[in-house]
């Protein structure tokens, strides 16, 4: 199973729908909040190269990294294997 790690805001709605969508589709996921922990936010940046959310990295079975910023669901579905 993938590992995924979103990191987002508390006010940013995009991340929002992004929670939600995978919520509804039962698939677990890591928050990090940014503008709640420096470091975290530090984070971000040094993983992203800015500090956009929501910025997601699924860790796929065969260890490599996709890393997707905002809410595309479209790409989302598709590192998944969802639809």
């Amino acid at each position: 199973m993938s590992k995924i790690t979103i990191y987002s805001t508390a006010t940013c709605a995009y991340c929002k729908m992004l929670k939600s969508y995978l919520q509804s589709k039962d698939i677990a996921y890591e928050e990090k909040h940014a503008d709640m922990d420096q470091a975290v936010a530090q984070e971000l940046f040094e993983k992203s190269g800015q500090l956009g959310v929501p910025f997601t990295i699924i860790e796929t079975e065969d260890g490599s990294e996709e890393k997707i910023l905002g809410f595309d669901r479209k790409k989302v579905d598709l590192v998944l294997g969802i639809s």
